[in-house]
């Protein structure tokens, strides 16, 4: 790998907050576009940082490649895990990143930190019905579909879920 995961820093929440902005705005994945209340919530990286834990990719270079928020269940930042879980959400990698193995190392530290939880029997995710390389990705690190878990954060807008076991 030519880049490294670690917590975000301070100085880096708002570079990280407009990456996973844009990447989301970009990418398609908010039904209202640039009048989506939810990119407010995904700029907001020094809440996420204080509620739960990110974590960065960044190069040798020291540039931010993406980054992941990690949350266990029944927190702030949990959508669907509840206790004995964990979750990670707003995964996000730039475009010219993208094709590297950023996202799939991200959620590889997902899976350790979880792992390494006292009581944590599976890692759980929500995902848009368009992120088919997302798919592809977890269905490879083995990860399940769980279609009774999935959800609507919003009407209309409807999410699938995955969950690896431990």
């Amino acid at each position: 790998m030519d880049f490294t995961i670690r917590a975000v820093r301070p100085e880096e929440y708002e570079a990280l907050g407009e990456l996973t902005a844009g990447t989301y705005l970009n990418d398609g994945l908010l039904k209202y576009g640039a009048q989506d209340s939810y990119l407010e919530v995904l700029r907001d990286t020094a809440r996420r940082a204080r509620e739960s834990e990110v974590l960065i990719a960044e190069d040798a270079e020291g540039r931010l490649l993406g980054g992941v928020t990690f949350a266990t269940g029944n927190t702030t930042w949990a959508d669907i895990a509840v206790d004995g879980e964990a979750e990670f959400r707003m995964l996000a990698v730039t475009r010219e990143a993208r094709g590297r193995g950023v996202g799939e190392a991200l959620v590889r530290a997902c899976i350790d930190r979880a792992r390494a939880l006292p009581g944590c029997e599976r890692l759980v995710l929500s995902t848009d019905a368009t992120m088919v390389a997302a798919h592809r990705m977890y269905d490879r690190l083995g990860f399940v579909r769980t279609p009774h878990r999935d959800w609507e954060p919003i009407p209309g807008h409807s999410l699938r879920t995955y969950a690896l076991e431990f």
